[in-house]
């Protein structure tokens, strides 16, 4: 039979299976958002509209290789037809598991959102599934093109040369994947111990910021000016860092004033007191006011502040030191930092200055 005699016999049932194909997927599409429509579900809601495109394209392929087996063709062109048929089958399998564990991670944090201000359990579970699922969508396509390589018998007889002589292949493969592996390990170290979660805030090498993205092999940290601070995942398990709602996301600020040793202590902390109450990012747990230093000219307060979270406490701190200094240059102008001197008695100063003070001439 020539070629193209095989290829009029062969095309329109390909047509026609795939046209087929398409309106059982287009059905069972339909069918699955009605059921959904009269019984709503976010499992099944996550399914579908992941699902959606691997129907669209494993149910033509089925209806394809269904159609082959009815059609008589020369044995070299079937087996080559069906390969080819089963190989895209793999790969719709692949990207059909893949969507199922982005159905799943929707499924499982349906009820669970960062946004809300409790959001520990949601950071923590978000950061699990995720390192996970990437791990697993991994391990997906290693498994789908292994199994896809291997269906050529040239692969299969070089897959035999190779472990013939597995030991210098893994060592050359081992010093080559060092580095990847570490961070793989690290990444599935930080899915179960959590020193960090997504939306954590953290202080890395001085850059303050919050944890934005947690891939397989790498962290983005969302720096406070917006750029993004990105480092290897196994950083975070080798090295010092600061995490900043490791427990909850509450924390304590404090502002530094120098005043003079004039300045009323009781009646700032009562100033203090009043501006925070009325602030909008305490939140009612801690203020307090001490004097932590003497210096030569001037003395220290402490102001101690707690809030809801670090945003609050940076905005309070601003808010405190701006309306403090305002109420002190308008109450206590003489408590402001001064830069004192003392006039000794036969310096020249002094008498330059007893002179001018005592002579007629001398301006009243």
């Amino acid at each position: 039979m020539s070629i193209a005699r095989q290829l009029l016999l062969i095309v329109p049932a390909f047509v026609a299976a795939a046209l087929v194909g398409l309106g059982a997927a287009a059905a069972l599409i339909h069918l699955t958002r009605l059921v959904n429509r009269r019984h709503p579900n976010p499992v099944r809601t996550a399914a579908l509209r992941r699902l959606i495109g691997p129907v669209r394209s494993g149910v033509p392929l089925i209806a394809m290789a269904v159609a082959l087996e009815l059609v008589s063709l020369p044995r070299a062109a079937h087996a080559s037809l069906a390969h080819g048929i089963e190989l895209a089958l793999d790969a719709v399998v692949a990207w059909a598991l893949a969507r199922l564990l982005e159905a799943g991670e929707d499924a499982l944090l349906y009820h669970y959102h960062i946004d809300s201000p409790d959001n520990l359990r949601a950071r923590r579970l978000q950061t699990q599934l995720r390192v996970f699922r990437r791990i697993l969508l991994v391990v997906i396509v290693i498994v789908a093109l292994a199994i896809a390589l291997f269906s050529f018998p040239s692969v299969r007889i070089a897959g035999a040369g190779l472990l013939a002589s597995a030991g210098i292949v893994s060592l050359v493969a081992g010093i080559a994947s060092r580095p990847i592996a570490s961070n793989v390990i690290a990444g599935i170290q930080i899915a179960l111990a959590q020193p960090i979660r997504l939306d954590d805030v953290v202080v890395v090498d001085g850059h303050w910021g919050r944890i934005e993205e947690i891939g397989l092999t790498y962290v983005v940290v969302r720096v406070w000016d917006l750029r993004r601070l990105v480092l290897p995942i196994s950083w975070f398990t080798t090295n010092p860092f600061e995490n900043w709602t490791k427990t909850t996301a509450d924390i304590l600020g404090w502002v530094h004033l120098e005043v003079d040793y004039t300045a009323p202590v009781d009646e700032i902390r009562a100033a203090f007191l009043e501006i925070v109450a009325n602030s909008p990012d305490w939140d009612g747990k801690t203020a307090r006011l001490q004097v932590t230093n003497l210096g030569p000219s001037t003395m220290q307060l402490r102001l101690l502040m707690s809030a809801r979270d670090s945003t609050a406490s940076w905005n309070l701190q601003c808010e405190v030191r701006e309306r403090l200094i305002a109420h002190l240059q308008r109450t206590y102008p003489h408590c402001l930092p001064r830069l004192r001197t003392e006039l000794v008695e036969g310096s020249p100063v002094a008498e330059h200055r007893r002179y001018h003070s005592t002579s007629p001439e001398a301006p009243a």
